[in-house]
C-alpha cells in the first residue's frame, strides 16, 4: 500500500479513540499472534487505564480517521533504584515497512523520558519493551534503536479436560472465592508475592482498582487461600476472560493473570492448589483452556509449577530494554 508518511497526522490518543484502536490491535493480531482479540470496550479499559497519562504518554498515528500505529508509554508510580517505563505499541500491517514503527517507537522513548522527568528523576531510567520472539522486524527496530534483549516470557495453555492434575488444599487450609469483603486481602497477597519478581513493586491500589474493573475479570474463578488457624491468607489467583477472543477463535479461554503466594507459605503446596482449583472450576464453568504468561527465569521456578500442573509453551516474547 502506497502512502506517505507525512501525510500521517499524529496525536496524543483520547477516550474516543477505542473504537479506532480496537480495529488496529485486531489488525495487527492476524500477522503478529499475540494470541490477543479486542471489543471495543477492552480497548476502552485499556486507554482509561487510571495512571496512563494520555496526553504525555501516548502518540496515535491517523491516515484520515484510522489509527495505523501507535506507541503508548506507562511509569511506574512507585520505583526503587531504577524506574522501568514500559513501551508498546505496534502499527498496522499495511503500513509497514516504511519507517512508522522506528518513528513511533522513538516517539515512545521520548514519551518514556518525558514521564521519568516528572515522577522519578533521582532514579536511573529503563525503557522496556515486549514482543513475539518470532517478530523479527520488530526486534529489528528495537534493536536499531540500541535497546538489547533482557528477558524471555512464556506463554503457557492448558487444554483442561484429563489433562488437570487434581491437587487438594494442604492440611490446614481453605480455598475461598473472590468477593468484596476479601478484595483487600487479594490485593496484599498480590503485592507482596510479586515484590520477588526481578523489578517488583507494589502496585498502587488506583491500579488495582482499575484492573479488576476490566469487564474481563472473573470474580468467579478467582480464588484466595488462607491458613485455617490464623486466619491470614497465603496465597491468591486472579482470572480474566475476554470475549472478544472468543468470537474470533471459537475458543474459551480463562487467562490467569495473576497467580502469588506470600514468602512464608511457599513449597507448601499453596500455589499448586489454587491452579488445580482453578482449572477445575474453569472446566465445570464450560471453558476449553486455560493460559497464562511467565517469566522464563523466574526467579521463584514457577516454570516448573505450571509445567507439573499440565501447562505447555505455546509461545516467547521477548522483552528487549534501553537503559538511558
Amino acid at each position: 500500500m502506497a502512502f506517505d508518511l507525512a501525510s500521517l497526522t499524529r496525536r496524543p490518543i483520547t477516550t474516543t479513540d477505542a473504537a479506532a484502536l480496537a480495529e488496529l490491535l485486531n489488525a495487527i493480531e492476524v500477522v503478529d499472534d499475540f494470541g490477543e482479540y479486542y471489543s471495543e470496550s477492552d480497548a476502552a479499559d485499556q486507554i482509561n487505564a487510571p495512571l496512563l497519562d494520555l496526553d504525555r504518554g501516548t502518540v496515535g498515528a491517523f491516515d484520515g480517521d484510522r489509527m495505523v500505529g501507535y506507541s503508548s508509554a506507562a511509569h511506574k508510580p512507585l520505583a526503587e533504584g531504577v524506574h522501568r517505563v514500559v513501551v508498546s505499541g505496534g502499527v498496522h500491517p499495511e503500513y509497514r515497512r516504511r519507517g512508522l514503527g522506528a518513528q513511533l517507537l522513538a516517539a515512545g522513548i521520548a514519551s518514556a523520558k518525558v514521564l521519568h522527568t516528572i515522577h522519578h528523576p533521582g532514579l536511573r531510567l529503563a525503557v522496556d519493551v515486549q514482543n513475539n520472539a518470532l517478530n523479527d522486524s520488530a526486534l529489528a527496530c528495537y534493536q536499531a534503536a540500541g535497546m538489547t534483549p533482557l528477558r524471555w516470557y512464556s506463554h503457557m495453555r492448558h487444554p483442561l479436560g484429563a489433562a488437570i492434575v487434581d491437587v487438594p488444599a494442604p492440611e490446614g487450609f481453605v480455598l475461598e472465592g473472590y468477593s468484596g469483603d476479601n478484595d483487600p486481602e487479594f490485593y496484599a497477597v498480590g503485592n507482596e508475592a510479586f515484590l520477588d519478581r526481578r523489578g517488583g513493586v507494589p502496585m498502587p491500589l488506583e491500579q488495582w482498582r482499575g484492573l479488576l474493573g476490566w469487564q474481563a475479570f472473573r470474580a468467579d474463578l478467582s480464588f484466595l487461600l488462607r491458613d485455617a488457624d490464623s486466619g491470614a491468607a497465603v496465597g491468591m489467583l486472579l482470572t480474566f476472560f475476554w470475549d472478544a477472543d472468543t468470537e474470533a477463535t471459537g475458543v474459551r479461554d480463562a487467562h490467569f493473570m495473576r497467580i502469588g503466594t506470600c514468602r512464608a507459605y511457599r513449597k507448601r503446596g499453596v500455589a499448586g492448589a489454587l491452579i488445580s482449583h482453578a482449572l477445575r472450576s474453569a472446566q465445570d464453568n464450560g471453558f476449553d483452556r486455560a493460559s497464562l504468561e511467565v517469566d522464563a527465569d523466574s526467579l521463584t521456578g514457577a516454570n516448573g509449577l505450571y509445567e507439573r500442573a499440565g501447562f505447555t509453551v505455546v509461545r516467547t516474547e521477548v522483552g528487549y530494554t534501553l537503559n538511558v
